[in-house]
């Protein structure tokens, strides 16, 4: 039945179609008999109103005029109203709902003349005064209806075409903003990879001058410094690798000293502050700390930055988190959870904490420039949940 119902949504003539032949049978039979007039008359008519019928999709504003002129060759040739003029019902509807406007009204008035029209061609002597105007009020009812439940239909149209376009504009904004705010992350990005990169290759520039200064005299001191070179180049390189990966859509300020940027080390004095503007926060480091990429250092401060941040916006009173920093072999895991209640669904659902959806944009950008993974969500029973796995060594 599914099938079929599709089917016969995507071939509407198919049903105007098959309703033309089955009035078409009615009249006939009908007019054969001279039931409704001349059968050489009334037939003909009757072929052309199941005409109407069947075309009034496909060109309603030509089958009203068609149907209008059947109409006054039946007042003309004396034939009666039959079955027939059932299709005058039908396009009038059709016209109210997708006919053009002229069209629309011009039905209107014509279907609300028909029946007195009809009732003075062919009046019942039998019936007195107030029941021919009773009959014929009766009789104009069925037009007045059909034309408004065209006009309703095509107002529900109109209001669900603008509602349609309307998301489709909204849509349309919502993916723009998205690409400006990741391009702007990406640029904030790469100012700080850039600051990363800058402040390694200053070190690896102190300790080549302090190098070639205590060479001769203390080769031990040399030979780490030299060590020292070594390690901040190799980790110098693979941000510069990063930093490449990213868009850069604005230059450093000039003049501004390169300086290093957080690290894992600050998360504490980040969880501190948070403490102190009242904010509990529950902070524990799992697993053996070691030295990491200064890109991987930085990705986790400001993801605890903005997870915490969220916390103190969004959280509701007496909101609390938890922090939690495990080292692996391989990596180091994140996990930041709160169990305020007071920011809605539709913020997360966003995909957002600063109250415009980028906060998780940023997040993933910086999670995807050091090749890790990222789960973020509500929890159960309220509060939110980022997870994040940052690899020591960035994917291919």
């Amino acid at each position: 039945m599914q099938r079929l119902y599709d089917f016969l949504r995507r071939h509407p003539m198919w049903v105007d179609g098959s309703w033309a032949v089955v009035l078409l049978g009615i009249s006939v039979v009908g007019g054969a008999s001279g039931g409704f007039g001349p059968p050489a008359v009334a037939v003909p008519l009757s072929l052309l109103l199941c005409l109407v019928v069947a075309l009034r999709r496909r060109m309603p504003e030509k089958m009203l005029l068609l149907a209008t002129a059947v109409g006054l060759a039946q007042l003309i040739a004396d034939v009666e109203m039959g079955p027939h003029d059932f299709a005058m019902l039908v396009i009038v509807y059709t016209v109210a709902a997708e006919g053009a406007r002229w069209a629309s009204r011009f039905a209107l008035a014509a279907g609300l003349c028909a029946a007195p029209v009809a009732h003075l061609r062919w009046p019942n002597d039998q019936m007195s005064v107030a029941a021919g105007i009773a009959a014929t009020v009766f009789m104009t009812v069925p037009f007045a209806l059909a034309w408004v439940l065209g006009d309703s239909i095509r107002t529900r149209r109109a209001y669900f075409a603008q509602l349609e376009e309307r998301a489709a504009r909204l849509e349309r904004e919502r993916e723009a903003q998205s690409k400006v705010a990741v391009a702007a992350e990406r640029a904030r990005i790469a100012r700080e990879l850039h600051d990363v990169v800058a402040h390694n290759v200053s070190v690896m520039v102190v300790q080549a001058d302090g190098a070639a200064y205590v060479l001769d005299a203390a080769p031990d001191q040399a030979k780490k410094a030299l060590e020292t070179i070594s390690s901040t180049g190799r980790q110098a390189l693979a941000e510069m690798r990063r930093l490449l990966g990213v868009l850069r859509t604005g230059e450093h300020e000039e003049g501004g000293e390169y300086v290093p940027q957080p690290d894992v080390q600050q998360i504490e004095d980040l969880v501190e502050q948070c403490r102190g503007h009242g904010l509990p926060v529950d902070f524990k480091v799992e697993g053996t700390p070691r030295p990491l990429p200064s890109g991987v250092e930085l990705t986790a401060y400001r993801i605890v930055q903005e997870a915490l941040t969220n916390t103190r916006k969004h959280g509701g009173p007496g909101a609390g988190a938890s922090v939690r920093l495990v080292y692996f072999d391989d990596g180091l895991g994140l996990l930041v959870e709160d169990d305020g209640k007071g920011a809605p669904h539709e913020l997360y659902e966003e995909g957002g904490f600063d109250g415009q959806g980028h906060g998780l944009i940023g997040m993933r950008e910086r999670v995807g420039m050091v090749g890790g993974t990222l789960d973020a969500g509500p929890r159960t029973g309220g509060g939110f949940r980022i997870s994040a796995l940052l690899p020591l060594k960035p994917a291919g």
